[in-house]
C-alpha cells in the first residue's frame, strides 16, 4: 500500500481483530488491554523476531478507563476494538456511563476524544436479541452522536430519549458518524468455524463516504454440493465412508439437487479437516516445532456437547466461565470418538498464523481464543473500511 492508516485498539484481547486490521495495512499506535494473560500473548508475539505483531507499540495500556485519548486527536484514522458488554436489567435506574460492567461508554469516549475518520467495533451476536433491542439502539445512537454525552445523574433511558430526539431533529454535523451494523458469520468469509459476531462500523459524517459490509465469499450450499458430488472427498483424498458429518447434514446432502443460482460464484465453507489437514496428531508431549500443539486429555461426549465434525466448519469455540465447555472445543471423528482441540488447532480455526503463540495454560489459552475475533473475519471488514478511507486519504 502507498499509505498506511493508523489506529488505536481498545480491548485488544488476543489480538484477532487487531491482527486482521494489521493485515489490511492498519498500523496501531496505541493498544489497550487489561487482561494480564492477553497482554502477555501480545508481548510475546510483538517481541519475537519476525513476530506477527512485531510493529505494535512498545507500550501496551492496561485499563481503558485510565487512558486520555485526546493526545491522539488528528493523529489516527481509526478506533477499533471489542468492548466487553455485560447484560443488565432494562428495568430500574442504571448510570450507563459509570456501569463498571459495560465498556461501550469507554469506546464511545475514545471516538469522541480522537475524532477518527472511522471506527470498527464488534461484539457477540446475543447483543442483537429482541430483549436487548433498546440497549442495542442506545449503543448505536451513542456512536452516531458521540458528543452528546450523558449528563450528571441522567439514567440510560433518559439519555436514550435525548439521543433519539437529537437524531431525528438534527442534520449530521462534523462530530457525527454514519453507523451501520450487521451480524456476520465467520464461515461466510473463509473461516473454518461457524461464528457469529455483530459489527458496528462508522464513518465520520463530514467525509461523505458511502460504504457497505463486504459480501460473503463462501457458503454452505457450495460445501453441500461438493459433498454430494464427491468433489470434496476427492479433493481431501478420503473415501465417502471416511466423511465425518452430522446425520442432519447427511440428509441435506442427499436432498440437494443444485446450487443456489445466486451463490454460483461463492467458494465452499472451509471445514475442520481442511484447516487441520497438515498438522500431525497431537501427543501428550509438546511438539518440538509446532507452537501450542499438545494433546489435552479428558474429553468426553454428552448430550448437547458432541464436538465438531471433521467435515464441516467447527462449532463456535467458547471461552467458558468456569473452565472450558467441552462440546464446543472438541473434535469428533467419523467413528464418534472425541478429543479436545489443541491450542494450535483452535488457533487455526480462528485463522491465527502458525507463528502466533498463545500464552498461558490450555484452559487460559482457550479462553483467549474463545473470546477472539477470527483474524480472517477481522481482515475482511478492516480491508473494506481501509480501502474506502484510502480512496480519499491525501
Amino acid at each position: 500500500m502507498d499509505h498506511s492508516l493508523t489506529s488505536i485498539e481498545l480491548f485488544a484481547g488476543a489480538a484477532g481483530l487487531g491482527l486482521g486490521a494489521k493485515q489490511s495495512g492498519i498500523e496501531p499506535i496505541a493498544v489497550v488491554e487489561w487482561n494480564r494473560d492477553c497482554r502477555k500473548t501480545i508481548l510475546i508475539n510483538r517481541d519475537r523476531k519476525n513476530g506477527a505483531l512485531s510493529t505494535w507499540p512498545k507500550k501496551i495500556g492496561k485499563d481503558v478507563r485510565n487512558q486520555d485519548f485526546r493526545e491522539y486527536q488528528s493523529k489516527i484514522d481509526l478506533v477499533i476494538g471489542g468492548p466487553p458488554c455485560q447484560p443488565f436489567s432494562l428495568g430500574g435506574k442504571h448510570q450507563a456511563q459509570t456501569d463498571s460492567r459495560d465498556m461501550f461508554p469507554e469506546a464511545v469516549r475514545a471516538v469522541r476524544e480522537t475524532r477518527p475518520k472511522a471506527f470498527i467495533f464488534e461484539n457477540v451476536r446475543g447483543l442483537t436479541r429482541e430483549s436487548f433491542r433498546p440497549y442495542f439502539e442506545y449503543i448505536t445512537l451513542q456512536m452516531r452522536h458521540p458528543q452528546l454525552v450523558s449528563r450528571q445523574g441522567e439514567d440510560w433511558a433518559d439519555h436514550l430519549s435525548r439521543l433519539q430526539r437529537h437524531h431525528t431533529g438534527h442534520s449530521d454535523d462534523a462530530n457525527d458518524y454514519r453507523v451501520v451494523t450487521q451480524v456476520l458469520n465467520a464461515a461466510d468469509y473463509g473461516v473454518p468455524q461457524q461464528r457469529h459476531r455483530v459489527f458496528f462500523v462508522g464513518f465520520r459524517a463530514d467525509l461523505g463516504l458511502q460504504w457497505h459490509f463486504p459480501q460473503a465469499t463462501h457458503c454452505k450450499e457450495a460445501l453441500l454440493q461438493e459433498l454430494a458430488s464427491g468433489v470434496y472427498a476427492e479433493r481431501l483424498g478420503i473415501t465417502e465412508k471416511q466423511l465425518a458429518i452430522s446425520p442432519q447434514i447427511q440428509k441435506s446432502v442427499k436432498r440437494i439437487q443444485s446450487r443456489d443460482n445466486e451463490k454460483q460464484a461463492l467458494a465452499s465453507w472451509k471445514t475442520v479437516r481442511e484447516a487441520l489437514d497438515d498438522l500431525p496428531a497431537p501427543t501428550p508431549k509438546a511438539h518440538s516445532k509446532i507452537l501450542n500443539h499438545r494433546l489435552q486429555k479428558g474429553a468426553r461426549s454428552y448430550p448437547g456437547h458432541t464436538g465438531s465434525p471433521l467435515d464441516l466448519p467447527a462449532k463456535t469455540l467458547k471461552a467458558g466461565v468456569h473452565g472450558v465447555p467441552g462440546g464446543e472445543n472438541m473434535l469428533r471423528n467419523a467413528n464418534g470418538q472425541v478429543r479436545y482441540f489443541t491450542i494450535r488447532e483452535s488457533a487455526r480455526l480462528q485463522t491465527f498464523p502458525d507463528n502466533f503463540e498463545i500464552s498461558g495454560t490450555w484452559s487460559e489459552a482457550m479462553r483467549q481464543l474463545g473470546n477472539a475475533v477470527p483474524v480472517a473475519l477481522g481482515a475482511a471488514v478492516a480491508s473494506s473500511v481501509s480501502n474506502t478511507l484510502l480512496s480519499v486519504k491525501p
